[in-house]
């Protein structure tokens, strides 16, 4: 068996026992880097057929060039999200592969503890009760059993997160680009468009890609247009939500709470350790000012399970594409989806 040499980057201690435990025998070398993936740091890779990169690793035209002219030709991003590799200057280069689905249990159901979270404040009822006071004012919730949920986005976590709802007696509001009348039939669930989502939701929550087409979708115009009170959750990806508009929605009262496992600007704080030098980031530190504000640090995929098929799955793109050039998982150059049913025949614009 052939080793294939691959530098892994943004190299956590929980990455290094998961992937050393799932790597035995793969004949997939690791060699583990803690730093990001960057210009500065692209050389690295040097001696390497494959990279291993996450979420905050960016690939620029200027690494791609690099990584492509070292001999790299697989990067093997271990998470579902792809837009931080710059598509168009990876193009008949590099290919590009990702784990659609690691675990969409361990992301529904962390949206989920957003949301009862900050519904029944059960985290400030942690420390009153740690500290002595056992008083509940201020601890005022709500029932979620006859509420609307809006859940935008109907992949596979969206649709997990609409069962939960629809387990604790919501109405479920979907939408989706490409809505699924048999899910809808299947699950209890009635898709709309986004103005009625937002119009009729007192929970919306996010479960969509990062394309060009909904960057800052929750922004002012669409928070005016909701529910006063609305609870926001967003799971998804950190530039959904404008969030400067969020913060003037929660001052205002119109955005009565907000859940975050993911930042418009988290690339230098999130997975990271700033208890001790502060966060330089103004934005940042005003929203977790609120106290109807959650935010976690993109930790709604790490769980066991979740990080097990991660391991698994990346370990199975690389062996695959250079054993027997498969590429089940690869993201089209041309149109930037992740399945693109038209690149097989070559009729992808």
């Amino acid at each position: 068996m052939k080793t294939i040499k691959t530098t892994f980057f943004d190299a956590k201690p929980y990455d290094r026992e998961t992937f050393n435990a799932v790597a035995g025998g793969s004949g997939v070398e690791l060699k583990y880097f803690a730093g990001h993936l960057s210009a500065d740091t692209v050389q690295v890779a040097a001696g390497a057929e494959a990279v291993c990169i996450f979420v905050n690793d960016a690939v620029t035209r200027e690494v791609a060039d690099v990584l492509y002219a070292q001999g790299v030709r697989l990067i093997a991003l271990r998470c579902a999200g792809y837009n931080n590799v710059d598509l168009k200057a990876v193009y008949q280069r590099l290919h590009v592969v990702r784990v659609p689905a690691y675990s969409p249990y361990a992301v529904a159901e962390h949206a989920v503890a957003l949301l009862l979270t900050l519904n029944r404040k059960t985290h400030k009822a942690y420390f009153r009760t740690r500290d002595g006071n056992f008083a509940i004012n201020g601890l005022l919730g709500f029932d979620l059993h006859g509420k609307t949920a809006g859940v935008v986005g109907t992949g596979k976590i969206g649709r997990v997160m609409a069962g939960i709802l629809r387990g604790f007696g919501m109405r479920v509001l979907a939408f989706d680009p490409f809505p699924d009348a048999a899910f809808a039939q299947a699950s209890g669930c009635t898709y709309a468009d986004l103005p009625a989502l937002y119009r009729e939701s007192d929970v919306i929550t996010l479960h969509c890609p990062l394309t060009p087409e909904n960057v800052r979708m929750i922004n002012a115009d669409s928070i005016a247009q909701m529910k006063k009170g609305v609870v926001i959750i967003n799971t998804g990806r950190g530039k959904l939500i404008d969030s400067l508009a969020l913060i003037g929605g929660l001052k205002s009262g119109q955005v009565g709470a907000a859940g975050l496992d993911v930042y418009e600007e988290e690339t230098e704080y999130f997975f990271e350790d700033f208890s001790a030098a502060g966060i330089d980031d103004d934005v940042l530190a005003r929203l977790m000012t609120f106290p109807n504000v959650l935010i976690t640090s993109h930790q709604a995929f790490f769980t066991r399970e979740a990080m097990t098929n991660i391991a698994q799955t990346t370990l199975d793109n690389i062996r695959g594409f250079f054993d027997r050039g498969e590429l089940p998982h690869e993201i089209c150059y041309r149109c930037g989806e992740a399945t693109c049913q038209r690149k097989a025949s070559g009729k992808c614009f």
